[in-house]
């Protein structure tokens, strides 16, 4: 809009000097069109589009799909990103490593997947088998029985469906010698308590032997609430030491495991919610999950990058921190807070929720409701944020979140409120998105960057070619420079070479370093001090090279009006082929950007060229844009001319990395 403003206000004043200079109004009138038809970038929308369009398809060529387009060049914004743990920055495959139960013995599981590959041992290293009545086996039994999963082998293979913890459990079933289906068959099940993150547990009613039995597992704090009793390691049970469970609980948390309790025993009534109470506390049960080897180099890339990363789960506090620390996240427990925490502050506008959000690195135990409030607090703080989410409890953070990352594996409610998918859950993933958008944010800069400058180029020439009319005119002489070109040529100018050169721009390769640069600020326009300094030089260097050409044709070598403008519309043209060269990066030599970055860019400048040479040889396209043949000789005296401008621009980048480094910022 401003540019159109700028743009008509010049063709507006050269419309009037025309006509006091005695031009037919009809020639003034398409001249001044085709001049603000060249000089506004009508093909910018087009050109934006097709930058985003390629870097839609590139990062779905790293497991990003893309679907909301404005998404693209949002990610090269992004400051924040809160990710969830596992499947994420772990590999989602969770394997029960620990058994402790309240005595104090302690049980270890090998085996790696989801499979029956593995042995149950006890702290000597012996292989144990459960025995009837034991805590181990009610642990194995209620794990096996609060379960929505499914594990089994075909064809020689396994196959696993539903939650990573419930098929977990169902893999040491099969560690352990019991057949998951089996044990299933044997009770009747009456009842059930889906999971929900809000609870943080699962609960299941059963019958044995005529008599109503319940398995629980969730988060150890709740599933303690349910127990007035726990094993005593001798088939009985004893009154429950909370102190005891936690003290465990943290133990194993400690060793990185996310810990679940499990509970179970008679119960009375009918089978509900309000029927867990007076249950027997089994023991506790550490899973590890595998660390995604690349997640590690993501998050050190985010940091080079400028990015704050922080992790958000629902496992103990320990545990989050002792595999934030692994992924290089956090330093100190200090960094990490709990749901409960937040809870306690209360506001969640309040400026010390605010503080406490911006201090911390993990996010443990939080609800849904706390996840969405995080977001909001960090957007709050002025950070752009990207949040990723698989449920759909999720989907109000990830509606919230400047730019949210639904996994896919997730629910179609996540997927459909996110504005990207990805498609392996992988935490580099979101990090090679954002890689990807900073690219296509530069692309977006580089074609905006040569559809402005040419177009300024054009206005700033008919301006000197105006000035000298004014000065005939105010004369009172005849004397007096023509228009250098006719409308006619303008849009021959438009077409032959913004209209394929700018398409071509937008295919160009990221450049190396530019996830070593810090986000651009939100809230920062395209047009800032580089882009108007870099946009004014390159007009002002095109125009007055062009124009100086215009004057010595007619006024030096008095070439008539018509064989002067035939060269400068072919010098035009040369400036814009080379003017592209330069606009591949705004900091860079372009002698030091590799041609292979883009050979749709290098084909689009031949082809661009050669149109013109060509039309300067058919008769009709002679009478059309009023050109006329050169010799090999004239043209390559011309497109030396043109290398003015790469040159301007050569001494323009030095003296801008020059003055960067000295002050201290990246280039």
């Amino acid at each position: 809009q401003q540019i159109s403003v700028a743009v008509l206000l010049c063709c507006t004043a050269i419309a009037v000097v025309l006509a006091l200079k005695g031009y037919p109004m009809n020639e003034v009138f398409f001249l001044v069109v085709a001049l603000a038809v060249s000089s506004i970038p009508e093909g910018l929308p087009v050109a934006l589009t097709v930058a985003l369009s390629v870097a839609t398809q590139r990062m779905s060529k790293r497991n990003v799909i893309v679907r909301k387009l404005t998404a693209v060049e949002s990610l090269g914004s992004c400051t924040y990103i809160a990710s969830d743990k596992t499947g994420t920055l772990t590999v989602n495959q969770q394997t029960i490593r620990e058994i402790l139960t309240p005595s104090g013995t302690s049980f270890s599981v090998s085996g790696e997947g989801y499979n029956d590959a593995g042995e149950i041992k006890d702290s000597s290293d012996n292989k144990v088998e459960p025995g009837a009545e034991s805590a181990l086996e009610s642990v194995i039994v209620s794990g096996i029985m609060c379960n929505e999963a499914a594990l089994k082998k075909e064809e020689e293979k396994w196959r696993s469906y539903g939650d990573a913890m419930d098929v977990a459990f169902l893999s040491l079933g099969y560690k352990s010698g019991m057949d998951p289906d089996e044990v299933k068959e044997k009770l009747e099940v009456v009842g059930e308590i889906p999971y929900e993150s809000e609870k943080k547990y699962a609960g299941n009613f059963y019958k044995k032997e005529g008599e109503l039995k319940t398995a629980v597992k969730g988060a150890v704090e709740v599933v303690v609430g349910f127990c007035s009793f726990m094993d005593d390691g001798k088939g009985g049970k004893m009154p429950i030491d909370k102190e005891k469970i936690d003290k465990q609980s943290l133990e194993l948390a400690k060793k990185g495991y996310r810990v679940l309790g499990v509970a179970g025993g008679p119960v009375k009534g009918s089978g509900g919610e309000d029927d867990l109470n007076e249950l027997i506390f089994y023991g506790l049960v550490g899973f590890i999950d595998p660390l995604r080897p690349e997640a590690i180099d993501a998050i050190e890339k985010c940091k080079t990058a400028g990015i704050e990363v922080a992790m958000i789960t629902g496992d103990h506090p320990a545990t989050a921190f002792a595999i934030a620390h692994d992924l290089g996240i956090c330093e100190s427990m200090d960094e990490v807070v709990t749901g409960k925490d937040l809870e306690d502050i209360g506001d969640p506008m309040s400026e010390e929720f605010t503080k406490k959000v911006a201090s911390s690195r993990v996010f443990a135990r939080v609800s849904p409701m706390q996840k969405l409030q995080i977001v909001d607090s960090l957007i709050r703080a002025g950070h752009f944020v990207a949040v990723t989410g698989d449920g759909v409890n999720d989907a109000p953070a990830l509606k919230k979140a400047n730019i949210g990352v639904a996994m896919g594996s997730g629910t179609d409610v996540a997927k459909d409120t996110g504005s990207m998918i990805v498609t392996d859950d992988n935490f580099a993933s979101i990090v090679a998105g954002v890689e990807e958008g900073r690219y296509a944010y530069d692309n977006v800069r580089k074609v905006i960057y040569l559809l402005i400058s040419t177009g300024a180029a054009e206005i700033v020439l008919f301006t000197l070619a105006l000035g000298f009319m004014l000065a005939g005119f105010l004369g009172g002489t005849e004397s007096g420079l023509e228009p250098p070109l006719l409308a006619i040529q303008l849009l021959w100018l438009n077409l032959v070479t913004n209209g394929i050169q700018g398409a071509a721009l937008a295919f160009e390769g990221g450049e190396p370093g530019t996830m070593k640069k810090p986000p651009r600020k939100p809230k920062e326009g395209i047009f800032n001090m580089l882009m108007i300094q870099e946009s004014v030089v390159s007009g002002i260097v095109m125009a007055l090279t062009a124009f100086g050409v215009w004057f010595y044709l007619l006024e030096v070598q008095g070439l008539d009006t018509h064989s002067a403008r035939n060269i400068t519309l072919l010098l035009m043209v040369l400036l814009e082929n080379v003017h592209v060269f330069n606009c591949r990066s705004e900091s860079i030599s372009a002698f030091r950007v590799k041609f292979s970055n883009n050979y749709f860019l290098v084909i689009g400048v031949i082809i661009a060229q050669g149109i013109h040479i060509v039309s300067m040889q058919i008769p009709f396209m002679q009478e059309l844009l009023r050109l006329q043949p050169v010799s090999p000789a004239e043209w390559g005296i011309v497109a030396a001319m043109a290398l003015i401008l790469l040159i301007s621009m050569e001494v323009f980048k030095m003296i801008k990395s020059k003055g960067l480094k000295a002050a201290g910022k990246k280039v």
